[in-house]
């Protein structure tokens, strides 16, 4: 602050500003006084300058105290100043952080902006937002409550809904907020919409206890979500029906409500009610049956495994024809799934089709062989004729003949039937070994098809993952480089670009010898071989057990990865070349699916144990996935591989880059054979 006074005093005219500005406060009368001491006073840069003869006393002293005067009022006006310089600096600093301030708000909110509509378009491709699809769907749904009140008949309902999906419709369609009118006026607008208007819409119904993200077991919960996507996609309709279970993830599903009329549906010898709820999920339909006097049968901690899974899941599937006639829904095809819902054929065939369904046909579709065998007189619980139905050529077991084979049933009602696996041949499905259904396959092989498991290529695509520190494509590999780098630095393994990397998914539901694995560990690590080995085990016990497999492997090629996050999972498939495949059939990890896509090289764990030779006996009849695997990497073992690689590497470049280009989604294979099934049982 004396510096600052100092230099005031030393040029006072560095306080003032011919700009006008805010420091420009000093006044006429201040700036006389400056110029009139320094000229009375003589001094030189501010301070008196001596003088060489006394002045008479009295002189003196008057001069003396003008002079202190004069000083004091300088001194005054250079401190004015000084303080309304620091008051309009002080103004000034706290004006700049305001527009700091400010422009952080609006950067946020720009940044803000931006995450919103990233996750707006991630949601757009993911079809959670209200498209077209969803704003239809909520009409759909709206149409089934006022069937169920008795608003308006089962005809009418069924003609709507069939108008609706031909027409396409959309919110532009209606006026603003239509969804929030009364049924009344809702039905109003329906029918002046409708009018005159003829369709010809495909509506598929799924009957089944799985559905992708609400309930997830096996391969059956992505399924039947991944093709109902793409068949609507297509321009077909398709529900589901599930049970209302206990463990449901009902925040999944988008405008869940329940329909205030109840259904009700018959089961040992009565009729008992359910609670149906409504909504969408993934763009899709769903209705929920809720039983109100069997609460139990789905308020459990699992999915599956008691020992009154048949009454449970029986009960549900005549609760699902009750409801699909009580809300006039006609379908085209009732789409039933393993054993659980097998029981929809016969029951359809003996009791529903004369209920208005005389149009419908049935499609079942097996992910395994698992069978329920029962005692015949147990059908009788949802209205069907044990003695009608206990013989040979309809539900009596092949093997023990004093029960009944649900699944058995399932093949023998229906119009086709759907095998999944990508890649076993129709002759091997029917004559494969251990699952009794032999002798009724054979029969019925003419309604049999095969088709592969569809793969969610909107989350496993390595040209827009998120997760990759960069992308690539079939066209431009080189993201491939360098998450292979990136993955290998994270790890702490060395990034010398000609060791080959080979990675392995390990979890519960793979059937993995591990010495096995221990031993093609040890035999390649000498070749330059580095390995990762994920670890996804949600089992205590197969946590231990690979625990005591990493000790025996500690070494400078080998890590492994316990951690089950989605972003290493990603980057393991990107930068590996070779994944280890315990089977090429593997329906619930699809690992060699996702291998291929990510450019790495799907081989099998054990050459001996594959038995994939056997599997394409029929190459005609298998899926484009098996063709492809059985011209490039069949029965390869993981040292012909690295032979491959090193001695023929543009022979191996180009196997890597046609499986990458093929189209394994649920929008190619998968869909075309389900749509060329759903229209031959429509023909018959």
């Amino acid at each position: 602050m004396k510096a600052l006074i100092s230099t005031a005093i030393a040029c006072p005219s560095s306080f003032s500003s011919n700009s006008g500005g805010p420091f420009h406060r000093e006044s006429a009368s201040v700036r006389a006084r400056f110029g009139c001491w320094s000229r009375k006073s003589g001094e030189v840069n501010g301070l008196p300058r001596p003088s060489v003869h006394m002045e008479l006393q009295g002189q003196e002293g008057a001069n003396i105290s003008q002079s202190s005067n004069e000083d004091k009022a300088r001194h005054d006006d250079i401190w004015g100043l000084f303080k309304e310089a620091q008051q309009n600096i002080l103004y000034l600093n706290k004006q700049r952080q305001k527009a700091l301030e400010e422009l952080n708000r609006t950067n946020q909110e720009k940044e803000l902006l931006l995450e919103k509509i990233a996750i707006l378009e991630a949601k757009m491709q993911s079809g959670f937002v209200k498209d077209r699809l969803s704003f239809c769907w909520e009409l759909l749904l709206r149409i089934d409550s006022m069937v169920l009140t008795g608003i308006i008949s089962t005809n009418e309902a069924s003609d709507m809904r069939r108008l609706l999906v031909e027409r396409k419709v959309s919110g532009d369609d209606f006026p603003t907020d239509i969804l929030q009118e009364t049924d009344v006026k809702l039905l109003h607008e329906l029918r002046n919409f409708l009018s005159g208007s003829k369709g010809n819409g495909f509506h598929i119904v799924h009957i089944c206890t799985e559905m992708s993200p609400l309930v997830s077991v096996g391969s059956l919960a992505s399924y039947v979500t991944g093709l109902s996507r793409a068949l609507q996609r297509k321009g077909y309709l398709v529900e589901v029906i599930l049970p209302k279970y206990g463990s449901l993830d009902l925040d999944e599903v988008q405008g869940l409500r329940e329909i205030e009329a109840e259904s009700y549906s018959y089961f040992n010898g009565q009729l008992h009610a359910n609670r149906i709820w409504i909504g969408v999920a993934y763009g899709i339909g769903v209705t929920l049956i809720e039983p109100k006097d069997y609460a139990s049968f789905f308020n459990r901690e699992k999915v599956y495994g008691y020992s009154d899974d048949f009454e449970r899941f029986t009960y549900f599937s005549r609760a699902s024809l009750d409801y699909i006639v009580k809300a006039g829904k006609k379908p085209d095809v009732l789409h039933i799934h393993n054993w659980e819902t097998a029981i929809v054929g016969p029951l359809f065939w003996d009791i529903f089709v004369k209920q208005g369904l005389g149009d419908t046909r049935i499609l079942l579709t097996c992910h395994d062989f698992r069978q329920s065998l029962e005692q015949p007189d147990k059908l009788s619980l949802c209205g069907l004729d044990p003695a009608r139905l206990h013989r040979p050529d309809r539900l009596q077991d092949n093997t023990n003949k004093l029960l009944i084979n649900i699944l058995k049933g399932g093949v023998v009602y229906s119009n086709k039937v759907i095998f999944l696996s990508s890649i076993h041949s129709k002759s091997r499905i029917i004559y494969g070994p251990n699952h009794g259904l032999e002798p009724t396959l054979d029969i019925h092989k003419d309604k049999l098809v095969v088709a592969p498991l569809g793969f969610d290529s909107s989350i496993w695509d390595p040209s827009k993952d998120r997760f990759l520190p960069k992308n690539y494509s079939v066209d431009d590999m080189k993201g491939k480089a360098v998450c292979k780098v990136a993955l290998q630095q994270q790890l702490g393994l060395s990034d010398n670009g000609s060791s080959v990397l080979v990675g392995f998914i390990f979890c519960e539901v793979s059937d993995v010898d591990l010495e096995s694995l221990k031993s093609l560990v040890r035999n390649t690590s000498s070749r330059g071989v580095q390995f990762i080995i994920m670890d996804l085990s949600k089992i205590p016990s197969a946590n231990m057990s690979l625990g005591s497999f990493q000790e025996e492997l500690k070494g400078d090629g080998v890590r492994f990865i316990s951690r089950q996050d989605e972003a290493s999972s990603h980057l393991v498939f990107a930068g590996s070349d070779i994944i280890l495949c315990p089977s090429f059939h593997d329906p619930i990890l699809q690992l060699p699916e996702k291998a291929l896509k990510y450019g790495a090289a799907p081989v099998a764990l054990s050459s001996n144990s594959m038995g994939f030779r056997h599997s394409i006996d029929h190459h005609a009849e298998a899926t484009r996935f098996s063709q492809f695997i059985s011209s490039t990497f069949e029965n390869m073992s993981l040292n012909q591989a690295l032979d491959e690689i090193r001695n023929n590497p543009s022979k191996w470049k180009q196997r890597i880059m046609e499986g990458m280009a093929l189209d394994l989604s649920w929008d190619a294979e998968c869909c075309d054979i389900h749509i060329s099934a759903y229209t031959a049982i429509k023909d018959l």
